[in-house]
């Protein structure tokens, strides 16, 4: 089987690449644009203020973090910064800690509340996410609540794992996703050893602890420390994954919950990697049918031929990897090619940027389709990278989703061929366990029930043709969660708040601000 599965990508990324702070489609540039906020209160500061925790009914043994009051200072941006210390092992709360890094943009008006927001990955910074809320929440919504993003435990600025160093790392995206012979696969099989054995040689004490469950119970201390009865929350992406799990370990505490991008909590491993490789082949032939219609499309004059094209491609650069200007990488290899075309299929308004890329690459530069790569990987033309999102994503995925995951007892041949059947563009990507085969952990604690029985009503959001979460895993979740109500966006892309179209916004903001629940089966 192959050895690369593709990463989450984080709602915030996307957001970064496609507004009008994104470089211009000629003129590539290095993906990091952004700045971080600083955790530090910077020159002349506020006042620090304070949250008072509402600790009641806190588990046994949790009452100390519970009940921590949490310290708000001024940062970089005019934004309020802050920590939460929680358990490592929350078995063992008498134990080691950690602490999560908070960054709270504060309600325009009087704030009835916070809006915790996560953006995805797993590996995606709610820090940054929250940073920049005023593209990714409304206006309303933040003139009503204080928005508090957090850096999950393993993730960032709080506690980050880092297996790879930079260098690594580019060896490690950059290397052949699809082996095509015994010492090819060998190598593939190698490096992914390294990778895994790396991250439980260099964070032996949190390896076993950075499961969503645990995340879910941070964001449970998290909310009582904002002093809140019930949380407010948005998650995107893998972000619907950790408020399912919130939902199921705390419905009682479940306020208004929106999980936008949904994941199935109930599909297995191998499910799930079949159902994103349909995603990614359904949107790519959105985007090809899209280029084609256009008229000059790069790729060919009609659909069929112009489909075929992408895979030849990463094919031809498999055998000669293309130049890519000045940066760091040296060269476009299939497996950059690869990140740097699946990038595009998370908004169609980057569509038309791939369309430049490959017609560069037809012309033998490949920098463009770099910068989409190192969009993907929040990676700077330099070599460097921000934050530790491409590493957390295995860390937290092989402990909730481990290679053997459901007792699947599976011919990896026969796998893989139902997953080129599926996506004959990406599924020979799509196949394989990657790193979870050697992951050198396992999770302490699952979830066996996700329908989250007694919680108010949770609304959840499909688009439906989403790639990196299909349609039918919001179908799914909605379903499974007792008080789940679908709400589905009929269009391009991850995710629907924020990017699609007023019906979906405006559905959102009710519930958030008036907790009126669209009607179940609602299509925008």
């Amino acid at each position: 089987m192959t050895m690369r599965l593709v990463a989450g990508l984080s709602a915030a990324a996307l957001l970064a690449a496609c507004t009008d702070d994104a470089p211009e489609a000629d003129a590539p540039a290095d993906a990091d644009a952004s700045s971080s906020p600083s955790t530090a209160a910077e020159g002349d500061q506020p006042e620090a203020a304070t949250s008072t925790p509402l600790a009641e009914d806190a588990p046994e043994g949790l009452e100390d973090f519970y009940s921590q009051e949490l310290v708000w200072s001024g940062c970089e941006g005019g934004f309020e910064c802050a920590s939460l210390t929680v358990p490592l092992d929350y078995a063992e709360p008498d134990g080691q800690t950690i602490d999560l890094a908070l960054l709270r943009d504060p309600a325009g008006g009087e704030a009835r509340g916070s809006l915790v927001v996560n953006p995805g990955g797993p590996g995606g910074s709610g820090v940054d996410y929250a940073m920049s809320a005023g593209m990714a929440i409304s206006a309303p919504v933040r003139e009503a609540y204080d928005v508090v993003g957090f850096d999950p435990r393993g993730v960032a600025r709080s506690a980050p794992i880092t297996c790879f160093d930079d260098a690594q790392m580019d060896e490690f995206l950059s290397s052949d996703p699809s082996p095509d012979d015994a010492a090819e696969e060998e190598a593939s099989q190698q490096l992914v050893e390294d990778f895994a054995q790396a991250c439980g040689d260099n964070a032996p004490d949190l390896i076993d602890h950075l499961s969503t469950v645990e995340a879910a119970r941070d964001v449970d201390v998290l909310r009582a420390a904002l002093g809140d009865e019930e949380l407010t929350y948005f998650g995107a992406s893998y972000g619907t994954f950790l408020g399912a799990t919130y939902a199921a370990l705390f419905p009682e505490q479940v306020g208004r919950l929106v999980l936008d991008g949904a994941i199935d909590p109930e599909l297995t491993g191998v499910e799930m990697g079949l159902g994103q490789a349909e995603g990614f082949e359904r949107a790519t032939r959105a985007y090809v049918e899209d280029c084609v219609a256009g008229g000059e499309c790069p790729l060919g004059s009609d659909v069929e031929s112009a489909m075929a094209r992408i895979p030849a491609f990463l094919d031809e650069l498999d055998a000669a990897p293309l130049p890519v200007g000045e940066d760091a990488a040296g060269e476009l290899t299939e497996g950059w090619g690869m990140y740097g075309i699946i990038v595009a299929m998370y908004d169609q308004n980057a569509w038309p940027i791939l369309s430049q890329a490959f017609e560069l690459a037809f012309q033998g530069d490949g920098t463009m389709l770099m910068y989409l790569a190192n969009l993907y990987a929040s990676r700077s033309s330099d070599g460097s990278y921000d934050g530790n999102g491409m590493q957390a994503i295995y860390a937290v995925n092989c402990l909730d989703r481990p290679a053997e995951d459901g007792g699947e007892d599976l011919d990896s041949a026969a796998v893989e061929e139902q997953f080129e059947e599926v996506s004959p563009t990406w599924g020979r990507y799509l196949a394989g366990d990657g790193a979870c085969e050697y992951w050198p952990a396992q999770a302490s604690e699952t979830v066996e029930d996700y329908s989250a029985e007694g919680a108010a009503p949770i609304l959840v959001i499909g688009t439906t043709r989403d790639p990196a979460t299909p349609y039918e895993w919001a179908e799914g979740l909605a379903e499974t969660l007792d008080s789940g109500v679908l709400l589905s966006y009929d269009g391009d892309g991850h995710t629907a708040y924020g990017r699609s179209n007023d019906c979906v916004d405006d559905a959102v903001d009710a519930y958030l601000l008036e907790g009126t629940v669209p009607a179940d089966g609602t299509t925008c």
